[in-house]
């Protein structure tokens, strides 16, 4: 917990903290990776420090941590650091590691913040640091243990045996083990960090969900192609829709993700909107596979129904259970999926009947899964009956999802 003498410290200087974190990671990712250039070879992902998302990832995290620390000194936000750790876990970060954060992110306050980081200041942020680092790395240690894994061994090598044109922009890979050894299943719902080497020699990660359950030998995932919008094209995604293809071999990691079915019998609403269905694809798969009877409903957003990746295998694993599935297009509600309901423009939840006590599972952009659980809670659905998963590497963000608005990179305390 946050110790007394620490927290209205921290209470006093998060809001100048959380002014300047976009400055403060700036810097701190610079210098790091000036004093690291090796980190830049399989652990962060070039793409995201180009269009600016990881430049505020870490240090947004680490000021939602404190928010949460100083709004409930007692207890852990269980749930961000969750994220966090299963995210570490599949690209193998190593409990070392986070001495070098530390060093160079107090360096980056320090330069950005000058005379206010005081030796009580700094005190009392190096505690934050360490009490969220110490927890990331005991649930970290729990995770590689739970997959028979180490940091160094969550990799293997596999084959690209299917390239599968989904949409314009999205395709689906399916990969066979090249070895022998055992394959542990993934939940529903988890993801696995696909790491390849770029031309120029660097290794690049980047994690995809699995869309389909395992069958002990195979494993697959969807890729959408990431065009840049005033910052660089996905490198990791227009390398493997443009130059892998059957035949190439793939460095994945074991599956990781806290965001999973819950198997508790309850009905089941998934809702998405755009790439977001690839873990409803993934945990749907899982159910089909299981044989379940539980009451399923499906409600998806997208453009029009051909930019609908995985189309017919979601909505017909839908039929298999005997669900329901509603989607809304944007721009042209034509189609011919066969669709308890197909609505024209954004998701709207009030023309849908929606199971009782249900659990719900959301992914898609932020301001999609914000209005979504804001239309649930309205109609009373419990919060703690509605997970969201979170793409790219802001998973901070998630817990902003229930506050007020705010702009991006600026928690601020209770």
């Amino acid at each position: 917990m946050l110790s007394d003498q620490s927290r209205p410290v921290i209470e006093e200087t998060l809001p100048v903290v959380a002014d300047h974190i976009r400055e403060i990671a700036a810097r701190f990712y610079a210098h790091m990776f000036g004093e690291h250039p090796e980190l830049l070879d399989g652990l962060f992902n070039r793409g995201n420090q180009a269009e600016g998302t990881q430049q505020v990832a870490l240090a947004g995290a680490v000021a939602a941590f404190a928010t949460a620390l100083v709004r409930s000194p007692e207890q852990l936000p269980e749930r961000l650091l969750a994220r966090i750790a299963h995210k570490h876990a599949s690209l193998g970060l190593c409990p070392d590691q986070y001495q070098v954060v530390h060093d160079n992110l107090f360096w980056a306050i320090g330069d950005v913040l000058g005379d206010a980081v005081t030796p009580e200041v700094a005190a009392a942020w190096d505690e934050v640091y360490w009490l969220m680092a110490y927890a990331l790395m005991h649930m970290e240690r729990g995770l590689y243990s739970a997959r028979g894994v180490t940091p160094q061994t969550v990799w293997r090598e596999w084959e690209v045996v299917r390239k599968v044109p989904e949409t314009d922009d999205v395709v689906t890979f399916r990969v066979r083990r090249r070895d022998r050894r055992a394959v542990r299943a993934s939940l529903p719902g988890q993801y696995v960090t696909v790491r390849v080497r770029m031309p120029d020699g660097v290794n690049q990660p980047r994690q995809y969900s699995l869309t389909r359950a395992d069958d002990g030998e195979h494993r697959q995932f969807s890729v959408k192609r990431v065009r840049g919008t005033g910052t660089p094209d996905g490198e990791m995604s227009n390398f493997l829709h443009d130059v892998v293809e059957v035949g190439d071999s793939l460095t994945i990691s074991v599956p990781f993700g806290d965001v999973v079915l819950d198997d508790s019998g309850r009905p089941l609403v998934f809702a998405s909107a755009g790439i977001g269905i690839t873990p409803m694809a993934g945990m749907l798969s899982h159910l089909v596979a299981a044989r379940s009877d539980l009451d399923v409903t499906l409600l998806h957003a997208d453009t029009r129904e051909d930019a609908f990746a995985l189309r017919r295998q979601v909505v017909g694993d839908v039929r298999a259970l005997r669900g329901r599935a509603h989607v809304w297009y944007e721009d042209d509600d034509a189609g011919d999926l066969p669709l308890d309901g197909r609505h024209r423009g954004r998701m709207d939840l009030r023309h849908v009947d929606l199971p009782d006590d249900a659990l719900f599972y959301l992914c898609g952009p932020l301001p999609f899964m914000k209005g979504v659980r804001e239309s649930l809670l309205g109609r009373g659905v419990a919060p703690q009956d509605i997970q969201y998963e979170v793409f790219g590497p802001d998973l901070w963000h998630a817990d902003l999802l229930g506050e007020p608005s705010q702009g991006a990179g600026t928690p601020t305390p209770a």
